[in-house]
Protein backbone atom coordinates (compact mmCIF):
# COMPACT_ATOMS: atom_id res chain seq x y z
CA UNK A 1 0.00 0.00 0.00
CA UNK A 2 1.44 3.32 -1.04
CA UNK A 3 2.36 6.08 1.77
CA UNK A 4 0.17 9.02 2.51
CA UNK A 5 3.05 11.50 0.97
CA UNK A 6 2.99 9.16 -1.79
CA UNK A 7 -0.65 8.88 -2.64
CA UNK A 8 -0.95 12.90 -2.01
CA UNK A 9 1.01 13.26 -4.84
CA UNK A 10 -0.36 11.28 -6.95
CA UNK A 11 -3.30 12.55 -5.84
CA UNK A 12 -1.75 16.03 -6.64
CA UNK A 13 -0.69 14.89 -10.25
CA UNK A 14 -3.93 13.47 -11.00
CA UNK A 15 -5.65 17.00 -9.81
CA UNK A 16 -2.84 19.14 -12.01
CA UNK A 17 -3.08 16.80 -15.32
CA UNK A 18 -6.80 16.76 -15.19
CA UNK A 19 -7.50 20.98 -14.80
CA UNK A 20 -4.45 20.81 -17.29
CA UNK A 21 -6.62 18.72 -19.59
CA UNK A 22 -9.58 21.06 -18.87
CA UNK A 23 -7.58 24.37 -19.93
CA UNK A 24 -6.74 22.66 -23.02
CA UNK A 25 -10.35 21.88 -24.02
CA UNK A 26 -11.66 25.42 -22.38
CA UNK A 27 -9.05 26.95 -25.16
CA UNK A 28 -9.63 25.07 -27.71
CA UNK A 29 -13.10 25.38 -27.72
CA UNK A 30 -13.07 28.91 -27.10
CA UNK A 31 -10.67 29.30 -29.70
CA UNK A 32 -12.34 27.68 -32.40
CA UNK A 33 -16.21 29.20 -31.46
CA UNK A 34 -13.87 33.24 -31.44
CA UNK A 35 -12.58 32.14 -34.68
CA UNK A 36 -15.51 31.12 -36.88
CA UNK A 37 -16.92 34.45 -35.45
CA UNK A 38 -14.31 36.37 -36.30
CA UNK A 39 -14.57 34.92 -39.59
CA UNK A 40 -18.10 35.10 -40.25
CA UNK A 41 -18.11 38.74 -38.55
CA UNK A 42 -15.56 39.84 -41.19
CA UNK A 43 -16.91 38.04 -44.62
CA UNK A 44 -20.90 38.69 -44.05
CA UNK A 45 -19.33 42.77 -43.16
CA UNK A 46 -17.05 43.39 -45.92
CA UNK A 47 -17.91 40.66 -48.66
CA UNK A 48 -22.02 40.89 -48.04
CA UNK A 49 -22.19 44.26 -47.23
CA UNK A 50 -23.98 43.85 -43.94
CA UNK A 51 -23.91 45.80 -40.76
CA UNK A 52 -22.25 44.09 -37.63
CA UNK A 53 -24.94 44.51 -35.58
CA UNK A 54 -27.04 42.83 -38.16
CA UNK A 55 -24.51 39.94 -38.14
CA UNK A 56 -23.89 39.79 -34.27
CA UNK A 57 -27.83 39.51 -33.80
CA UNK A 58 -28.84 37.41 -36.73
CA UNK A 59 -26.08 35.08 -36.77
CA UNK A 60 -23.81 35.07 -34.47
CA UNK A 61 -26.20 35.04 -31.00
CA UNK A 62 -28.30 32.81 -31.85
CA UNK A 63 -28.05 29.31 -30.52
CA UNK A 64 -24.89 29.91 -29.60
CA UNK A 65 -24.33 29.60 -25.70
CA UNK A 66 -20.98 31.37 -25.50
CA UNK A 67 -22.69 34.72 -27.07
CA UNK A 68 -23.12 36.80 -23.83
CA UNK A 69 -19.56 36.06 -22.55
CA UNK A 70 -18.57 36.91 -26.08
CA UNK A 71 -16.99 40.82 -27.51
CA UNK A 72 -17.07 41.34 -31.35
CA UNK A 73 -15.31 44.41 -32.99
CA UNK A 74 -14.71 45.50 -36.35
CA UNK A 75 -12.18 47.65 -37.44
CA UNK A 76 -11.30 49.18 -40.55
CA UNK A 77 -10.40 46.02 -42.68
CA UNK A 78 -10.81 43.18 -39.95
CA UNK A 79 -13.48 41.90 -37.25
CA UNK A 80 -11.51 40.16 -33.92
CA UNK A 81 -13.90 38.16 -31.39
CA UNK A 82 -12.92 37.58 -27.94
CA UNK A 83 -14.02 35.60 -24.99
CA UNK A 84 -14.16 37.57 -21.49
CA UNK A 85 -11.38 39.46 -23.31
CA UNK A 86 -9.42 36.21 -23.31
CA UNK A 87 -8.56 33.88 -26.86
CA UNK A 88 -9.07 36.74 -29.38
CA UNK A 89 -8.94 35.55 -33.02
CA UNK A 90 -9.03 37.50 -36.15
CA UNK A 91 -10.16 37.62 -39.57
CA UNK A 92 -8.82 40.31 -41.93
CA UNK A 93 -10.21 41.27 -45.43
CA UNK A 94 -8.51 42.11 -48.54
CA UNK A 95 -9.65 43.08 -52.02
CA UNK A 96 -10.56 40.02 -54.42
CA UNK A 97 -9.98 37.67 -51.30
CA UNK A 98 -12.24 38.68 -49.09
CA UNK A 99 -11.52 37.48 -45.25
CA UNK A 100 -9.11 35.14 -44.27
CA UNK A 101 -8.25 33.87 -40.43
CA UNK A 102 -5.08 35.13 -38.99
CA UNK A 103 -3.59 31.15 -38.01
CA UNK A 104 0.05 31.10 -37.56
CA UNK A 105 0.62 33.88 -39.38
CA UNK A 106 0.82 37.96 -38.85
CA UNK A 107 -1.28 40.41 -40.82
CA UNK A 108 1.40 41.77 -42.14
CA UNK A 109 2.67 38.27 -44.13
CA UNK A 110 -0.76 38.16 -45.57
CA UNK A 111 -0.60 41.77 -46.43
CA UNK A 112 2.10 41.64 -48.42
CA UNK A 113 1.10 38.55 -50.22
CA UNK A 114 -0.41 39.64 -54.25
CA UNK A 115 -3.73 40.27 -54.38
CA UNK A 116 -5.35 38.81 -57.42
CA UNK A 117 -6.37 41.39 -60.24
CA UNK A 118 -9.15 43.47 -59.65
CA UNK A 119 -12.79 42.72 -60.83
CA UNK A 120 -15.21 45.11 -62.26
CA UNK A 121 -18.08 45.51 -60.10
CA UNK A 122 -20.93 43.51 -60.58
CA UNK A 123 -24.25 44.95 -62.41
CA UNK A 124 -27.29 44.87 -59.92
CA UNK A 125 -29.16 42.26 -60.87
CA UNK A 126 -32.90 43.00 -62.54
CA UNK A 127 -35.87 41.91 -60.22
CA UNK A 128 -38.34 39.14 -62.22
CA UNK A 129 -41.77 39.97 -63.43
CA UNK A 130 -44.98 37.51 -61.15
CA UNK A 131 -44.97 34.05 -61.09
CA UNK A 132 -47.75 31.53 -60.27
CA UNK A 133 -45.35 30.01 -57.67
CA UNK A 134 -44.75 33.09 -55.81
CA UNK A 135 -46.80 32.12 -53.34
CA UNK A 136 -45.07 28.62 -53.01
CA UNK A 137 -42.01 30.59 -51.97
CA UNK A 138 -43.37 32.28 -49.46
CA UNK A 139 -44.34 29.10 -47.26
CA UNK A 140 -40.88 28.24 -48.07
CA UNK A 141 -40.09 30.91 -45.57
CA UNK A 142 -42.39 30.37 -43.07
CA UNK A 143 -41.35 29.41 -39.82
CA UNK A 144 -42.66 25.99 -38.03
CA UNK A 145 -42.76 27.40 -34.41
CA UNK A 146 -41.12 25.66 -31.63
CA UNK A 147 -37.11 26.25 -30.21
CA UNK A 148 -35.94 25.72 -33.41
CA UNK A 149 -36.02 28.36 -36.46
CA UNK A 150 -35.41 27.90 -40.25
CA UNK A 151 -34.53 31.28 -40.98
CA UNK A 152 -34.53 30.73 -44.80
CA UNK A 153 -32.80 34.05 -46.29
CA UNK A 154 -33.07 33.51 -50.46
CA UNK A 155 -35.38 30.84 -52.55
CA UNK A 156 -34.78 31.20 -56.59
CA UNK A 157 -35.84 28.79 -59.15
CA UNK A 158 -34.49 28.65 -62.73
CA UNK A 159 -36.31 26.77 -65.80
CA UNK A 160 -34.67 25.97 -68.90
CA UNK A 161 -32.47 28.30 -68.02
CA UNK A 162 -34.21 31.51 -66.98
CA UNK A 163 -34.74 32.76 -63.80
CA UNK A 164 -38.60 32.34 -62.95
CA UNK A 165 -38.93 32.90 -59.60
CA UNK A 166 -36.96 34.26 -56.38
CA UNK A 167 -37.91 35.68 -52.87
CA UNK A 168 -35.67 36.86 -50.40
CA UNK A 169 -36.45 37.37 -46.06
CA UNK A 170 -36.32 41.06 -44.63
CA UNK A 171 -32.44 42.65 -44.81
CA UNK A 172 -31.33 40.03 -47.77
CA UNK A 173 -31.14 40.68 -51.68
CA UNK A 174 -30.61 38.93 -55.03
CA UNK A 175 -27.32 41.24 -55.30
CA UNK A 176 -25.79 39.94 -51.85
CA UNK A 177 -23.34 37.17 -51.33
CA UNK A 178 -23.96 34.27 -48.74
CA UNK A 179 -22.22 31.35 -47.28
CA UNK A 180 -21.98 28.45 -49.09
CA UNK A 181 -20.34 26.18 -46.63
CA UNK A 182 -20.00 22.48 -48.06
CA UNK A 183 -21.64 23.91 -51.50
CA UNK A 184 -18.16 25.25 -51.92
CA UNK A 185 -17.24 21.91 -53.14
CA UNK A 186 -18.99 22.06 -56.55
CA UNK A 187 -16.99 25.04 -56.96
CA UNK A 188 -14.08 22.62 -56.73
CA UNK A 189 -15.18 20.38 -59.22
CA UNK A 190 -15.60 22.70 -61.94
CA UNK A 191 -12.29 24.13 -61.38
CA UNK A 192 -10.63 20.46 -61.21
CA UNK A 193 -13.20 19.53 -64.40
CA UNK A 194 -11.50 23.02 -66.03
CA UNK A 195 -7.93 21.35 -65.41
CA UNK A 196 -8.83 18.29 -66.63
CA UNK A 197 -9.77 19.89 -69.62
CA UNK A 198 -6.96 21.76 -70.62
CA UNK A 199 -4.68 18.66 -69.80
CA UNK A 200 -2.80 20.37 -66.54
CA UNK A 201 -3.98 17.93 -64.27
CA UNK A 202 -5.25 14.05 -64.71
CA UNK A 203 -7.32 12.76 -62.45
CA UNK A 204 -7.30 9.15 -62.49
CA UNK A 205 -3.36 9.08 -61.95
CA UNK A 206 -2.07 8.96 -58.31
CA UNK A 207 -2.24 12.66 -56.88
CA UNK A 208 0.95 14.48 -56.44
CA UNK A 209 0.14 15.05 -52.71
CA UNK A 210 3.97 15.34 -50.70
CA UNK A 211 3.26 14.39 -48.57
CA UNK A 212 2.53 10.75 -50.20
CA UNK A 213 5.32 10.79 -52.68
CA UNK A 214 7.55 8.07 -51.38
CA UNK A 215 6.20 4.93 -53.28
CA UNK A 216 6.73 3.04 -50.12
CA UNK A 217 3.30 5.10 -48.63
CA UNK A 218 0.47 3.48 -48.53
CA UNK A 219 -1.31 7.09 -49.02
CA UNK A 220 0.74 7.18 -53.05
CA UNK A 221 -2.06 5.63 -54.73
CA UNK A 222 -4.73 7.85 -53.87
CA UNK A 223 -6.38 9.67 -56.97
CA UNK A 224 -8.10 12.94 -57.29
CA UNK A 225 -11.17 10.42 -58.44
CA UNK A 226 -10.82 8.92 -55.41
CA UNK A 227 -10.98 11.96 -53.13
CA UNK A 228 -13.85 13.65 -55.27
CA UNK A 229 -15.81 10.81 -54.35
CA UNK A 230 -15.13 10.74 -50.90
CA UNK A 231 -13.30 7.43 -50.72
CA UNK A 232 -9.69 8.40 -50.31
CA UNK A 233 -9.45 5.74 -47.09
CA UNK A 234 -8.10 9.21 -45.31
CA UNK A 235 -9.15 8.75 -41.46
CA UNK A 236 -10.51 12.72 -41.73
CA UNK A 237 -13.23 13.29 -38.56
CA UNK A 238 -15.80 15.57 -40.62
CA UNK A 239 -18.40 15.68 -36.92
CA UNK A 240 -18.83 19.22 -35.60
CA UNK A 241 -20.03 17.95 -32.81
CA UNK A 242 -17.30 15.66 -30.79
CA UNK A 243 -13.45 15.23 -30.30
CA UNK A 244 -11.48 15.29 -32.42
CA UNK A 245 -13.29 17.35 -34.90
CA UNK A 246 -10.83 17.40 -37.64
CA UNK A 247 -13.44 19.78 -39.99
CA UNK A 248 -13.10 22.80 -37.32
CA UNK A 249 -10.07 22.15 -35.98
CA UNK A 250 -8.74 22.18 -40.10
CA UNK A 251 -10.71 25.34 -40.91
CA UNK A 252 -10.76 27.45 -38.09
CA UNK A 253 -6.89 26.80 -36.05
CA UNK A 254 -4.39 25.88 -39.36
CA UNK A 255 -2.78 27.93 -41.60
CA UNK A 256 -2.46 25.07 -44.18
CA UNK A 257 -6.14 23.24 -44.43
CA UNK A 258 -4.71 21.20 -47.61
CA UNK A 259 -1.48 19.83 -45.43
CA UNK A 260 -3.59 19.15 -42.66
CA UNK A 261 -5.55 16.89 -44.29
CA UNK A 262 -2.91 15.57 -46.06
CA UNK A 263 -0.90 14.66 -42.81
CA UNK A 264 -4.08 12.19 -42.28
CA UNK A 265 -2.79 8.80 -42.12
CA UNK A 266 -4.90 5.83 -43.57
CA UNK A 267 -7.48 3.78 -42.33
CA UNK A 268 -9.05 2.18 -44.83
CA UNK A 269 -7.73 0.69 -48.66
CA UNK A 270 -8.12 3.39 -51.54
CA UNK A 271 -11.14 3.45 -52.99
CA UNK A 272 -12.78 0.95 -50.65
CA UNK A 273 -14.57 2.85 -47.75
CA UNK A 274 -16.84 5.90 -48.18
CA UNK A 275 -16.67 8.88 -45.80
CA UNK A 276 -17.95 11.93 -46.62
CA UNK A 277 -14.68 14.79 -45.59
CA UNK A 278 -13.79 18.58 -46.44
CA UNK A 279 -10.58 17.65 -46.02
CA UNK A 280 -10.18 15.60 -49.11
CA UNK A 281 -11.66 18.60 -51.04
CA UNK A 282 -8.59 21.06 -49.25
CA UNK A 283 -5.68 18.18 -50.81
CA UNK A 284 -7.77 18.97 -53.78
CA UNK A 285 -7.78 22.71 -54.03
CA UNK A 286 -3.73 22.05 -53.06
CA UNK A 287 -3.59 19.87 -55.76
CA UNK A 288 -5.51 22.69 -58.10
CA UNK A 289 -3.19 25.42 -56.85
CA UNK A 290 0.09 22.94 -57.70
CA UNK A 291 -0.91 22.84 -61.13
CA UNK A 292 0.37 26.88 -61.43
CA UNK A 293 4.03 26.40 -61.10
CA UNK A 294 4.10 28.14 -58.09
CA UNK A 295 2.30 32.04 -59.94
CA UNK A 296 -0.25 33.09 -56.98
CA UNK A 297 -1.99 35.51 -58.91
CA UNK A 298 -2.71 33.20 -62.41
CA UNK A 299 -4.35 30.73 -59.58
CA UNK A 300 -6.38 33.21 -57.56
CA UNK A 301 -7.67 34.35 -60.92
CA UNK A 302 -7.97 31.10 -62.47
CA UNK A 303 -11.74 30.77 -60.69
CA UNK A 304 -13.29 34.20 -61.61
CA UNK A 305 -11.84 34.25 -65.38
CA UNK A 306 -11.99 30.69 -66.36
CA UNK A 307 -15.56 30.12 -64.24
CA UNK A 308 -17.61 32.44 -62.41
CA UNK A 309 -16.92 35.53 -65.24
CA UNK A 310 -18.10 32.90 -67.78
CA UNK A 311 -21.47 31.90 -66.66
CA UNK A 312 -22.33 35.47 -65.19
CA UNK A 313 -21.80 34.74 -61.61
CA UNK A 314 -20.03 37.88 -60.76
CA UNK A 315 -20.54 37.95 -56.72
CA UNK A 316 -19.22 34.61 -56.80
CA UNK A 317 -15.88 34.28 -54.84
CA UNK A 318 -13.63 31.30 -52.98
CA UNK A 319 -11.83 32.74 -50.29
CA UNK A 320 -8.11 31.38 -49.10
CA UNK A 321 -6.30 29.79 -46.03
CA UNK A 322 -3.17 32.17 -44.50
CA UNK A 323 -0.91 29.59 -47.13
CA UNK A 324 -3.25 31.10 -49.83
CA UNK A 325 -4.54 27.70 -51.38
CA UNK A 326 -8.17 28.38 -51.31
CA UNK A 327 -10.95 26.59 -49.27
CA UNK A 328 -12.92 24.95 -51.64
CA UNK A 329 -14.87 22.80 -49.12
CA UNK A 330 -16.26 25.53 -47.17
CA UNK A 331 -15.63 29.23 -47.63
CA UNK A 332 -17.56 30.00 -50.95
CA UNK A 333 -19.57 33.28 -51.38
CA UNK A 334 -22.08 34.23 -53.58
CA UNK A 335 -25.81 35.27 -54.81
CA UNK A 336 -28.72 32.70 -54.88
CA UNK A 337 -28.96 33.73 -58.60
CA UNK A 338 -25.38 32.96 -58.79
CA UNK A 339 -25.51 29.07 -57.33
CA UNK A 340 -28.78 28.79 -59.68
CA UNK A 341 -26.04 29.38 -62.83
CA UNK A 342 -23.39 27.02 -61.71
CA UNK A 343 -26.37 24.46 -61.42
CA UNK A 344 -27.20 25.20 -64.34
CA UNK A 345 -23.80 24.66 -66.03
CA UNK A 346 -24.34 21.19 -64.72
CA UNK A 347 -27.45 20.70 -66.11
CA UNK A 348 -26.13 21.61 -69.41
CA UNK A 349 -23.26 19.33 -69.35
CA UNK A 350 -20.74 22.26 -69.08
CA UNK A 351 -22.41 24.21 -71.77
CA UNK A 352 -22.83 28.20 -71.45
CA UNK A 353 -24.25 29.80 -74.13
CA UNK A 354 -23.04 27.54 -76.79
CA UNK A 355 -19.85 27.31 -75.22
CA UNK A 356 -18.01 24.14 -73.98
CA UNK A 357 -16.81 24.88 -70.29
CA UNK A 358 -16.63 22.32 -68.74
CA UNK A 359 -15.21 18.24 -70.91
CA UNK A 360 -18.28 16.71 -72.20
CA UNK A 361 -19.60 14.37 -69.59
CA UNK A 362 -18.09 15.93 -66.74
CA UNK A 363 -21.85 16.34 -65.47
CA UNK A 364 -22.09 12.38 -66.03
CA UNK A 365 -19.12 11.74 -64.44
CA UNK A 366 -19.84 13.39 -61.28
CA UNK A 367 -23.38 12.04 -61.07
CA UNK A 368 -22.15 8.37 -61.59
CA UNK A 369 -22.43 6.81 -57.61
CA UNK A 370 -19.30 6.94 -56.12
CA UNK A 371 -18.91 2.44 -55.89
CA UNK A 372 -18.38 2.51 -51.60
CA UNK A 373 -21.10 5.26 -51.08
CA UNK A 374 -24.32 4.05 -49.11
CA UNK A 375 -27.44 3.78 -51.87
CA UNK A 376 -25.53 4.95 -54.60
CA UNK A 377 -26.14 8.47 -52.53
CA UNK A 378 -22.62 10.43 -53.25
CA UNK A 379 -20.83 10.97 -57.04
CA UNK A 380 -17.79 12.98 -57.39
CA UNK A 381 -18.67 16.04 -54.71
CA UNK A 382 -22.20 15.80 -55.80
CA UNK A 383 -24.91 14.39 -53.68
CA UNK A 384 -27.30 12.18 -55.71
CA UNK A 385 -31.09 11.39 -55.05
CA UNK A 386 -30.34 7.34 -55.82
CA UNK A 387 -31.69 4.13 -53.93
CA UNK A 388 -35.48 2.71 -53.49
CA UNK A 389 -37.76 5.22 -52.48
CA UNK A 390 -37.35 4.57 -48.59
CA UNK A 391 -33.73 5.27 -49.29
CA UNK A 392 -33.98 8.21 -51.43
CA UNK A 393 -32.92 12.01 -49.57
CA UNK A 394 -36.04 12.74 -50.84
CA UNK A 395 -38.55 10.30 -52.47
CA UNK A 396 -40.90 12.80 -53.41
CA UNK A 397 -38.69 14.31 -56.59
CA UNK A 398 -37.00 11.89 -59.72
CA UNK A 399 -34.49 9.87 -59.01
CA UNK A 400 -32.02 11.81 -61.18
CA UNK A 401 -32.34 14.57 -58.81
CA UNK A 402 -28.75 15.77 -57.85
CA UNK A 403 -27.69 18.64 -55.00
CA UNK A 404 -24.95 20.63 -53.94
CA UNK A 405 -25.57 20.89 -50.17
CA UNK A 406 -23.85 23.14 -47.07
CA UNK A 407 -24.43 23.30 -43.53
CA UNK A 408 -27.14 25.21 -42.40
CA UNK A 409 -29.53 24.31 -44.75
CA UNK A 410 -27.26 25.58 -48.28
CA UNK A 411 -29.22 23.57 -51.27
CA UNK A 412 -28.95 23.83 -54.81
CA UNK A 413 -31.30 21.30 -56.00
CA UNK A 414 -30.80 20.02 -59.72
CA UNK A 415 -33.78 18.38 -61.83
CA UNK A 416 -32.93 17.13 -65.19
CA UNK A 417 -36.44 15.35 -65.84
CA UNK A 418 -37.92 18.98 -65.49
CA UNK A 419 -34.91 21.10 -66.16
CA UNK A 420 -35.11 23.14 -63.47
CA UNK A 421 -33.14 24.15 -60.86
CA UNK A 422 -33.54 25.43 -57.10
CA UNK A 423 -31.62 26.89 -54.64
CA UNK A 424 -32.32 27.53 -51.16
CA UNK A 425 -29.93 29.61 -48.58
CA UNK A 426 -30.40 30.17 -44.72
CA UNK A 427 -29.16 29.07 -41.29
CA UNK A 428 -31.18 26.31 -40.07
CA UNK A 429 -28.75 24.92 -37.31
CA UNK A 430 -28.99 21.63 -35.70
CA UNK A 431 -32.79 20.38 -34.22
CA UNK A 432 -34.33 21.97 -37.52
CA UNK A 433 -34.24 20.91 -41.22
CA UNK A 434 -35.47 22.62 -44.33
CA UNK A 435 -37.29 20.18 -46.47
CA UNK A 436 -37.60 20.55 -50.39
CA UNK A 437 -40.10 17.37 -50.47
CA UNK A 438 -42.96 20.22 -48.87
CA UNK A 439 -42.04 22.85 -51.30
CA UNK A 440 -40.27 21.86 -54.84
CA UNK A 441 -43.52 18.56 -55.78
CA UNK A 442 -45.80 21.89 -55.71
CA UNK A 443 -43.61 24.30 -58.09
CA UNK A 444 -42.83 21.32 -60.35
CA UNK A 445 -46.97 20.77 -60.03
CA UNK A 446 -47.75 24.54 -60.85
CA UNK A 447 -45.20 24.34 -63.51
CA UNK A 448 -46.56 20.99 -65.95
Amino acid sequence: MPSRPTLRYALLAALVLTLAALGFVAHSVASTANAVAAKTLCSDVFLSRRTPQAVIEQDLRPDNPLAPLQRFSVETASASVSLLGLWTRRAIHRPGLSCTLLNGVTEAALRAQPLPEPAPPPQPETPLPPSNIDGILQMAFEEPGGAHALRTRAVVVMRDGQFIAERYAPGFHRDMPLLSWSMAKSITNALLALRTANGALDIRRPAAVPEWASASDPRHAITPEQLLRMSSGLAFRETRTALPADALNMLFRQPDAGAYAADMPLEAAPGTQWQYSSGTTNILSRLLRDTFHGDLQAYWNFPRQALFDPIGARHMMLEVDPSGTFVGSSFAYATARDWARLGQLFLDDGMVQGRRLLPEGWTRFATTPAPAAPHGSYGAHVWLNRGSENERQWPLLPDDTYSFQGYEGQLVIIVPTYHLVMVRMGLTRTGATWDPNRYLPSILAALE
